[in-house]
């Protein structure tokens, strides 16, 4: 018996010009982060910076944020994103700080400025909100919940289960 799926011989032509990225969303991420006014919202209110050069804190922050969206786990990931040219085109930017200067600005961070930063996106998120007409409100919110146990590797290792009586 044979699968459904069975073309062969496809062939796909593209213009020398076409280029593509596999985290095409990531210009309309700015555009939303720009929309609800986060960006004009950290570089009013965060400061980590006393003066851009030539980066903004908003730059420093997004420049974070848009490496984990796009796969990234480490700060060095981010010179992958440096080096495409079509991620630099998706966001309109000439360049973007590498990873040794996010790494600085990271340092630059004490426990005020990570409560200013939370503090910035819940203005931000209260933004949103009240944008929503007034009937919006008035709609029962659901939370879909799945109780499924699932088993886990971890089961079978000596002390597991102790663990898992104390928490």
């Amino acid at each position: 018996m044979g699968t459904e799926f069975s073309a062969q011989g496809i062939k796909y032509e593209m213009s020398g010009r076409t280029s593509a990225i596999p985290y095409g969303g990531i210009g309309a991420m700015l555009q939303l982060a720009r929309k609800v006014g986060l960006v004009g919202l950290i570089d009013q209110g965060l400061r980590v910076l006393r003066r851009p050069r030539p980066y903004t804190d908003s730059d420093h922050i997004l420049n974070i944020a848009f490496n984990l969206l796009c796969g990234g786990r480490v700060l060095e990931d981010i010179e992958l994103r440096r080096n495409d040219l079509v991620f630099l085109d998706a966001l309109g930017a000439r360049s973007i700080p590498d990873p040794t200067t996010a790494g600085d600005y990271c340092r630059r961070f004490d426990t005020g400025d990570i409560c200013r930063l939370q503090q910035i996106i819940n203005e931000a998120r209260l933004h949103v909100w009240q944008q929503q007409p007034a009937e919006f409100f008035e709609q029962t919110a659901r939370i879909d919940a799945d109780g499924s146990l699932v088993p886990t590797d971890g089961e079978c290792k000596q002390g597991m289960d102790e663990r898992a009586r104390v928490s």
